[in-house]
């Protein structure tokens, strides 16, 4: 049931971050990766990270290929925004950056754990 819990929390509130860049459109996504020096097209695996990987995470299908991608797309949201505050504590005394790396830590244990009995693929299988 733990497994349950931790796959569609983190797949649910990653989705949410998703569904907000597909309401505000690709270009402030493929901005930033154009400033960091990456083609802009790169931009648009943010979609991949955040829509289509969360949504195999709640159902449970290629679970852990699905949190690998979450947690890489994590890596790569930190790197491009938030470097800057790696090494900093908020306002409310916590780690600046605690949202991401709890997102991020989630996902590698997803992908360690598996996605369990309550999922549609199964607890069996490479990638599950």
């Amino acid at each position: 049931m733990g497994r349950l819990v931790l796959r569609v929390s983190l797949g649910a509130l990653i989705l949410l971050h998703g569904i907000a860049k597909i309401v505000a459109g690709p270009g402030a996504i493929t901005g930033l990766v154009a400033k960091a020096g990456f083609p802009p097209a790169l931009g648009y695996l943010v979609y991949l990270g955040e829509v289509a990987a969360p949504i195999l995470l709640i159902l449970g299908l290629w679970t852990r290929l699905a949190a690998v991608v979450t947690a890489i797309n994590m890596a790569v949201a930190v790197l491009l925004v938030h470097r800057a505050d790696m090494l900093s504590l908020a306002k409310t005394g916590g780690w600046a950056i605690e949202l991401q790396a709890m997102y991020l830590l989630a996902a590698i244990a997803v992908a360690f754990l598996g996605a369990g009995r309550f999922s549609l693929g199964g607890r069996h299988g490479r990638w599950n």
